[in-house]
């Protein structure tokens, strides 16, 4: 099973970037799907999720207003739109896929996951 995580790079304070998340063996639309970030010497924290079912949706406060996640079930992608992004921003960003149909923030609950994708959020 594989989950291809694509979009990140360099991008200035302020800027804008928008990451996927793709599979070419799992049907997205049937599973929670999360996006984490991580930075060297620190835990994998959640950024967001969209649910599979209900399509309710989670976002770390310090991105709420900023990130925006979406489904496109035609494209079998799950995209996190960044925008206004900072340097605390900067990061290695997952997705992730659970069979639970509700989002949860602990990577252990996750039951795929995507190879990173590298955000750099620098002047």
């Amino acid at each position: 099973v594989q989950l291809q995580a694509s979009g990140g790079g360099l991008v200035q304070p302020g800027g804008s970037l928008r990451l996927s998340c793709a599979s070419s063996d799992l049907n997205l639309e049937t599973y929670t799907i999360g996006w984490f970030r991580q930075v060297p010497g620190k835990s994998r924290e959640a950024v967001s999720c969209i649910s599979d079912r209900s399509g309710s949706v989670y976002f770390k406060d310090s991105v709420k207003g900023r990130f925006t996640i979406s489904r496109d079930i035609s494209k079998n992608e799950v995209y996190l739109q960044m925008n206004n992004l900072k340097p605390d921003d900067t990061a290695v960003y997952y997705c992730a896929a659970d069979r639970a149909p509700l989002c949860g923030n602990s990577p252990q609950g996750y039951d795929y996951w995507g190879q990173g994708t590298l955000v750099t959020v620098s002047s």
